[in-house]
């Protein structure tokens, strides 16, 4: 069988909490480890959600450009992630060349095929800004449940969609004056037109999670209704018809298609370029979907309306596994109030296998979870340390201390037989927990079988048994024997949830670190050689879960940075040598075989010049044609590359992303910078 999962892609505006962890990525994460263990063919894809209007808005409220935006928290999530231990295939973004195309492609056989019209519609519009608002730049009252903080489109509080105009008490969420109503054409997606295909394929989904599966049967039953799939932005992929200039597609229409480019990149970077279409287009690949509650409409209504119409015969989802949400210490998570944990800095703080394993036993399967330090606390020093963590270290002490480490394969008999078979017989039904996404499940019979370790050593006593090893007794190495094979049998099975910690356990108690889950059901088949022993895990402290308590609503953190040390003073006299004026730019193309590099062709109103710019990494060719930017212009000329460089533009540098100095008003080009 070929797997290729997902997680939904996160908005490129803001850190990774835990929120997020819990719902859509660590079970995603746990599904391909174990699919892994099981030699399956699975990919993990995803990347950043880089074109939603909360990244325009981030960018306004900042004063930078939406891609300054994009690849400070590209970055920023992308450590979250590796600091928790989530492995991807390949980490994306929407904003990469790859993606553009595919996207005005999905829109062209859609809109070729009459799934997308064009109407007349109503949109709020700021006077005071001067633009049309689309749905996230508008907050107001839900007009479903009256709750407030309500989004232009949906209602998070009770997951309903609604016309945009019929908000209550409208806000732009720019200037927070109230909006007008002004007429706009944009491209609708007919839903309502994929009514039977969809009913006919969510038929067959029976093994669906029951809140999706009922979900997506009471939308049907209402009847779907047309949905807008563009966008008065200048952030965004461009809308691929001559009539449609200065909009972009809406971002839950190129948000998924996400999964493709991604999948496309990875390819490229296998080296492979066909590679992507082994998992996308065999009608074999299971495509699993998993994301949170509030992602369920687009991953299972609109997304597989979208495939089903490409020519190419996408697979449609085999399955969309979304959990509720998680809140904290009673709350809701708030990243505006603070009130969330950051991924990047609870890591720092415990080991993020910790984290890992308290989010799979907390998991929100079926109905909203609670984020508790306290229980959080009870959970690492009850389950992990006086249960898992007691019953590895009095083992391999055990066996350190009167057996040299040297535990050689020995014969169950009957109280040891049924240990192990107990044990086989609950990995059965760990695998299929895991199998169908009860992460819970698994983690709670993993546990069990700890404490059957505990009660199986305990009822054994073999440090009364030792006392007879003169006289060639076994019973205690038996013992021994049964518990390293339990050991054996618990980390294999709890690999997928905390990866990190089980290879430490494993090479403490001398075990293999290529394993499989089959492995697992078979005695160790050698003599084992434990290594030196040390507690696993510690006990976290009251003083500890105070200090986390305490950081929740305060004021949130400041990254540190090292700032470069200021240079050696000059005169005046010398910076008035410096001859700064403003230039626009009107061509700009990549030098060849550069990454860095970009050809400039600038006006500085009594001339032209070109030269050469190290600002690609940050900015694309097409995206600063026309900016007006500051230029020194009595730089001694060079030649880079075989083009004379006639100057230098100026750019801050801030950890690799520049950004250009720009004009703040309308100034002509050439004017003297003072």
């Amino acid at each position: 069988m070929r797997y290729l999962v997902t997680s939904a892609l996160p908005y490129a505006n803001g850190k990774l909490h835990v929120g997020h962890v819990a719902g859509a990525y660590l079970p995603a994460d746990i599904f391909v480890r174990f699919l892994r263990l099981n030699d399956e063919d699975v990919i993990y894809i995803c990347g950043t959600d880089e074109h939603g209007t909360p990244v325009s808005i981030s960018a306004d409220n900042e004063g930078v450009t939406p891609q300054e935006v994009v690849n400070r928290y590209h970055d920023l999530i992308k450590e979250g992630f590796d600091g928790i231990g989530i492995e991807f295939d390949n980490f994306s973004g929407t904003s990469r060349a790859d993606h553009y195309p595919l996207s005005q492609e999905f829109f062209t056989n859609l809109y070729e095929a009459g799934y997308i019209k064009p109407k007349d519609t109503k949109q709020f519009y700021c006077e005071h800004d001067r633009r049309f608002l689309p749905d996230r730049y508008v907050e107001g009252i839900c007009p479903k449940c009256d709750a407030g903080g309500a989004r232009g489109d949906q209602c998070d509080a009770c997951g309903q969609v609604y016309d945009t105009t019929t908000l209550k008490e409208p806000k732009c969420k720019i200037c927070g004056n109230t909006p007008v109503v002004t007429e706009t054409r944009h491209w609708f997606l007919q839903l309502n037109d994929f009514t039977d295909k969809l009913s006919a394929w969510i038929e067959h989904k029976t093994y669906w999670k029951e809140n999706v599966r009922n979900f997506m049967l009471n939308l049907l039953k209402q009847g779907l209704v047309e949905r807008s799939i563009t966008r008065d932005l200048n952030w965004g992929v461009p809308v691929p018809l001559p009539e449609a200039e200065g909009k972009v597609l809406y971002v839950w229409f190129d948000a998924p298609i996400g999964y493709v480019s991604s999948t496309i990149e990875w390819a490229k970077r296998m080296g492979d370029p066909d590679l992507w279409k082994k998992y996308w287009l065999d009608p074999q690949t299971k495509l699993i979907h998993f994301i949170g509650k509030d992602n369920i409409i687009f991953h299972s209504i609109i997304w597989p309306a979208m495939l089903m119409e490409q020519k190419q015969g996408f697979v449609l989802p085999h399955d969309v596994p979304a959990n509720e949400f998680m809140n904290l210490e009673g709350q809701k998570i708030s990243t505006s109030r603070n009130w969330a944990i950051w991924v990047d800095e609870i890591v720092k703080d415990f080991p993020p296998d910790y984290l890992r394993y308290y989010l799979a036993v907390n998991a929100p399967e079926t109905k909203d979870a609670d984020f508790s330090f306290g229980e959080f606390q009870l959970k690492v020093n009850g389950d992990l340390n006086n249960v898992l963590g007691n019953f590895i270290n009095r083992v391999l002490a055990f066996s350190q201390k009167h057996f040299e480490g040297k535990i050689a394969p020995q014969t169950y008999q009957t109280e040891s037989l049924a240990l192990i078979t107990d044990a086989d017989a609950t990995l059965n039904e760990i695998r299929g927990a895991y199998q169908n996404y009860q992460v819970k499940k698994a983690v709670k019979l993993i546990m069990d079988m700890a404490r059957s370790g505990n009660k199986y050593f305990d009822e054994r006593k073999p440090w009364q048994s030792i006392k007879a090893k003169d006289s060639n007794s076994t019973e205690a190495e038996e013992t021994l024997f049964a518990c390293l094979n339990l050991i054996h049998k618990i980390s294999v099975a709890l690999y997928p949830i905390m990866p990190k910690t089980v290879m430490e356990i494993r090479s403490m108690a001398g075990l293999a670190h290529d394993f499989k889950w089959k492995d697992c059901l078979q005695k160790i088949d050698s003599t084992t050689v434990i290594g030196s022993v040390n507690p696993i895990f510690r006990k976290i402290e009251d003083s500890e879960i105070e200090t986390q308590l305490n950081k929740l609503g305060s004021k949130p953190h400041v990254l540190q940075k090292d700032y470069t040390p200021p240079k050696q003073t000059i005169s005046y006299e010398e910076f008035a040598k410096l001859d700064l004026r403003i230039a626009q730019i009107l061509e700009a193309q990549p030098v060849p075989k550069t990454d860095k590099l970009l050809h400039l062709k600038v006006d500085l109103g009594f001339e032209t010049r070109e030269l050469v710019a190290g600002i690609a990494a940050t900015y694309q060719a097409n995206e600063i044609i026309g900016k007006k930017v500051l230029m020194l212009i009595n730089l001694e000329h060079r030649k880079i590359r075989g083009i004379l460089s006639q100057g230098m533009i100026l750019a801050a540098a801030d950890e690799g992303i520049l950004s250009l100095m720009q004009a703040e008003k309308e100034i002509s080009s050439g004017s003297v910078v003072q």
